[in-house]
């Protein structure tokens, strides 16, 4: 059984001190991982991404259980530096420290400790993964031997060791928490039904493994299990359901499962807490938005007006908020030609909502909501074949069923207000068509 090496470092793509951006992932899986299976160490990440952050038991436990661990300094994440003290207090010895020289500067706390420089590419990936894999790879081979590295261990002789008398369980959690993980994402293909199923198996959800909760959640969110994700929050540990990231997700299913009053009011006693974000104005605009279009079925226009405003100047809160996000740009300008004449706001607006969604195809990781976003661009702009080319990339690119029904009802939106005006929109019928036939295939 090899020795658990827990892996310390931001995820994805992080801005540097000088604005250059460090491709976390990219130095994950090119270096640190292959330099740790090369030492017989089994490499463990955290689930930083799906648990919104927020330290939980899981975290506490394998910062503490593990073996050995690595820490990645780069960009001096705060994350990072509190696991890494919380670590220095409970481990003597085996924590390697590296960062990308030249990418920033070191605080003084940890200058002096016994950091190994790594060499990064202009694009943030690694340089030469290769020499420095190997570099670590010694380097943590030579940790099994060696004395104290933590600073407190090192300053106060005698600090008391925290033994590993919980490591046998430590590791039957974590191999649980990866299967139940595998079994959800065979569940999501199944159904809500599978779903459940999971979830039954768990117990007391407040008591679970913090990373499994969200994944969860998040397979409700995938089934469009809008009820049981209100209901899991609702059972969720306190600090998990207190995330950001939880309680936009309950918005979204609460507005979902037609409660839209009270999406509203969670998603507004966010802003006041937290200030706008694109993700919780693009998700309050949505709340506008399915009240606009219930009030244009009912025939009540005056209603109707107001709310579209209301849904305009959400998502375009949103888009100010960070203009490198385009979704919350790209509803506002849809939103923006359901006005008679379409709002002047509009023209402006579009090169930029498409020079944020350009800029994040070219960093390399572009998701659904990227491809879509260049789809309801092209079809505002009146462009059938820069549309085909992004519908094909958005339907390859989709994960889950609302995503392309939701594009789809975006399109039948503007070709329905451009067939009002008289103009040629037949071509974007074939579009939504594709769309509706990509989601309803997550159903079979």
């Amino acid at each position: 059984m090899k020795p658990l090496c827990f892996i310390l470092m931001p995820f994805g793509r992080k801005p540097a001190g000088d604005g250059r951006i460090v491709d976390f992932d990219a130095v994950h899986e090119r270096l640190i991982a292959p330099a740790v299976a090369a030492a017989g160490l089994e490499p463990l990440r955290a689930d930083e991404e799906m648990t919104g952050g927020v330290i939980h038991q899981a975290m506490y436990e394998r910062l503490v259980l593990c073996e050995f661990a690595v820490a990645d300094l780069t960009t001096a994440n705060a994350n990072v530096f509190y696991e890494l003290g919380l670590r220095h207090a409970a481990r003597p010895a085996a924590t390697q420290l590296l960062f990308a020289n030249g990418w920033g500067q070191l605080p003084f706390d940890v200058n002096l400790l016994r950091a190994m420089p790594y060499a990064l590419a202009p694009d943030g990936t690694p340089a030469d993964p290769g020499r420095d894999a190997a570099a670590l790879a010694n380097r943590l081979s030579a940790a099994r031997d060696q004395a104290a590295d933590s600073p407190l261990y090192q300053m106060l002789d005698g600090f008391p060791d925290i033994q590993r008398l919980k490591t046998d369980v430590f590791r039957d959690r974590v191999r649980e928490a990866a299967d139940l993980k595998a079994r959800l994402a065979t569940a999501r293909a199944a159904g809500l039904d599978a779903v459940r199923a999971v979830e039954g198996e768990l117990g007391d959800v407040g008591r679970t493994d913090g990373s499994v909760v969200i994944d969860l959640f998040l397979s409700y969110r995938a089934v469009q299990g809008w009820a049981e994700m209100i209901a899991l929050a609702d059972r969720m540990a306190p600090p998990l359901a207190a995330t950001v990231m939880v309680r936009e997700q309950v918005a979204l299913a609460l507005n979902r499962a037609g409660r839209g009053a009270e999406a509203e009011a969670a998603l507004q006693a966010l802003i006041a807490e937290r200030g706008a974000s694109s993700e919780t104005c693009g998700l309050l605009g949505r709340v506008y938005k399915d009240r606009w279009d219930a009030a244009v079925k009912a025939g009540d226009q005056r209603r109707a007006r107001g709310v579209l405003r209301q849904a305009v100047d959400a998502y375009l809160q949103g888009f100010e908020a960070d203009w490198r996000d385009a979704y919350p740009g790209v509803n506002a300008v849809t939103l923006m030609e359901m006005s008679d004449p379409p709002d002047p706001r509009q023209a402006g607006l579009l090169p930029v909502v498409a020079y944020a969604v350009e800029r994040r195809i070219a960093q390399g990781k572009p998701d659904y909501w990227d491809h879509a976003t260049r789809l309801e661009l092209a079809v505002l702009a009146g462009n059938p074949a820069g549309a085909g080319d992004a519908l094909a990339a958005a339907l390859a690119a989709a994960r889950e069923r609302w995503e392309p029904e939701s594009t789809a009802r975006n399109l039948a939106l503007i070709r329905a207000k451009r067939q009002q005006r008289g103009e040629d929109a037949g071509w974007i019928g074939a579009l939504e068509g594709q769309l509706q036939a990509r989601a309803a295939a997550f159903a079979t």
